[in-house]
């Protein structure tokens, strides 16, 4: 159970050898939490919790690195609650029955237990269940953390029970804070040129935890002169990007990236896309992505662009990564340019819904093929107009179910080559009420 369990053991109890920097720098209070204004604030969501008296449970939602546990222990602090914090990764059922059995017992002592569950997502919907009536019952305040969409992941039970509190990436300015409060810490200033300073808040990439790993990291250097940007990168690791190939990053970044082409924005639909590469993306899948947004968002504005993705992914098929992917990016930069039109997606949902909502509805029997005696008998063909003996080479007969008022679904937009079939569309439509007269 010891080494399930971390009950809030003093600083003063940490065995052997000098403390880890991020350890020495943990916040004594919520005051002293760098970032997460929009809840530690005056009027942050949170601070307004603890100053009404009306904590509840809570799911703490953000990546990596962020303060999930340092809030909850001091939270913990800040209502008198015995700090007990587990790993869901580590934690069965028989090890979660001994944490309610002892919480039990120091509820019915006069003191509540904030129960801090890491990767709370990690639980099955089962395992989620039983927390809920020591929940209801006052037995512990839980507090969750997450770096998944708790929407998806925990079932509505526990949702219902708790409120959803996000934490954010640490921006800039929240990390030179940390970087400043490491150097008072190591009493000397990190000896980086300005450059190289930026580059290591980079390295970072808006993990707090990171930020100071890597100072430290720095400081054990013992170097005599101001190390640059290519200092740093030959002898630190810049850390992957958070992304999940099959999880909500992976839909966050597509999303971006179809509406950065959509928007005609190449310089960040070209970010988009090098993001998701770089967090190791599968090239093919962004290939049929990218063919997709030619389809709905530009459609016949530029009937090339179909064509220039589909060989861009040609292309990529033959040479591989990563010179294939420089095919790709062009598909994107030409997407983001090309004029816009959704008219033809748009008229084929309607299409869809009108199929839909008319169901068996027949054709007309005059442009039906009469193959059998029987059917010609029928009416089956009676009346058909060719068209190209038509003049103009167009009858105006009518192609619908005899039972359907003439739709309008496709109404091509004032862009790109949809202006000449815009055009054309008109003209067809005069001859037709001209053949009606």
């Amino acid at each position: 159970m010891a080494d399930l369990f971390d009950t809030g053991a003093s600083a003063s109890e940490t065995p052997r050898g000098p403390r880890p920097l991020a350890d020495r720098l943990r916040p004594q209070s919520l005051d002293d939490v760098v970032g997460q204004e929009h809840l530690l604030g005056p009027e942050g969501a949170l601070r307004v919790m603890l100053d009404s008296g009306a904590l509840t449970s809570l799911i703490f939602w953000g990546p990596p690195g962020v303060g999930k546990t340092t809030i909850a222990r001091l939270l913990a602090d800040e209502t008198d609650l015995a700090f007990v914090q587990i790993s869901a990764i580590f934690t069965g059922m028989p090890d979660l029955r001994k944490v309610f059995e002892t919480a039990k017992i120091r509820h019915a002592n006069g003191q509540g237990t904030l129960l801090f569950v890491d990767e709370i997502h990690r639980f099955n919907k089962a395992q989620q269940d039983g927390f809920l009536p020591h929940m209801e019952d006052g037995t512990i305040l839980l507090v969750g953390a997450t770096t998944e969409n708790p929407s998806f992941e925990l079932n509505a039970a526990v949702m219902s029970r708790s409120q959803v509190m996000v934490l954010e990436r640490l921006d800039d300015v929240a990390l030179e804070q940390i970087l400043a409060h490491a150097e008072l810490e190591l009493h000397h200033p990190m000896p980086l040129r300005p450059e190289a300073r930026q580059a290591l808040r980079d390295m970072a990439d808006g993990d707090g935890r990171a930020m100071l790993n890597l100072a430290e990291q720095v400081a054990a250097w013992k170097v005599d002169k101001q190390l640059t940007v290519e200092h740093l990168g030959a002898r630190l690791q810049r850390r992957a990007a958070q992304y999940d190939k099959s999880g909500e990053a992976h839909y966050n970044l597509i999303s971006a990236l179809h509406k950065s082409v959509r928007g005609s924005d190449p310089d960040a639909a070209l970010y988009w896309f090098a993001r998701m590469l770089e967090g190791g993306e599968d090239p093919r899948y962004l290939a049929r992505r990218i063919t997709r947004m030619a389809v709905e968002d530009i459609g016949l504005a530029d009937p090339q662009a179909q064509r220039f993705c589909l060989e861009a992914w040609e292309i990529y098929e033959r040479l591989g990564s990563p010179e294939g992917e420089l095919a790709l990016s062009q598909a994107v930069t030409y997407l983001a340019l090309a004029p816009k039109s959704n008219a033809s997606y748009v008229a084929y949902q309607a299409a869809r819904a009108s199929a839909k909502s008319t169901g068996s509805a027949m054709p007309p029997k005059n442009i039906l093929n009469a193959p059998t005696s029987m059917m010609k008998d029928q009416g089956y063909g009676k009346g058909y107009e060719y068209d190209h003996d038509s003049e103009d080479g167009f009858s105006g007969a009518n192609y619908f179910p005899e039972t359907m008022s003439r739709p309008k679904f496709y109404e091509p937009k004032e862009r790109g080559f949809e202006r000449d079939l815009k055009k054309r569309v008109e003209w067809f439509e005069n001859l037709r009420e001209k053949r009606k007269r």
